[in-house]
């Protein structure tokens, strides 16, 4: 089985549990950056997920290393601008934080994957 991804979480102070959402940051950014968002959502019967992602060179940004979910090389239209495996990975991390929240207990049809930028990229590719 694939370590999991470090994550902050959330948990429901209302019960039963609705809900997971999985919420993915951007480019360069951390796990608690929509954390502030969570209050003014009025879900506390959601747990919030916001998984961190590894810290890797981007090759667009210089070579720097920083939270990325996936090497961006280029801007350009070409079939290699961003790395096929490195996306691979996360999806396969990001399918098994889904995993966890089923064996919660939480029903496939009630996880949301949310994300920004990158980490919305990601979002969509996954689902």
């Amino acid at each position: 089985m694939t370590e999991l991804l470090s994550c902050f979480e959330i948990e429901p102070t209302v019960t039963p549990q609705l809900g997971s959402v999985i919420w993915m940051h951007g480019l360069g950014a951390t796990s608690q950056d929509f954390v502030p968002v969570v209050p003014y959502l009025h879900l506390p019967e959601v747990r919030f997920v916001f998984p961190q992602a590894p810290s890797n060179p981007v090759t667009l940004n210089g070579g720097m290393t920083m939270p990325s979910w996936y090497d961006i090389r280029t801007l350009a239209e070409t079939p290699n601008r961003e790395s096929e495996t490195d996306i691979r990975k996360t999806a396969q991390d990001i399918e098994a934080l889904i995993e966890r929240e089923k064996e919660r207990g939480v029903p496939a049809n009630k996880i949301i994957l949310a994300g920004f930028s990158q980490g919305g990229a990601i979002a969509m590719h996954v689902a």
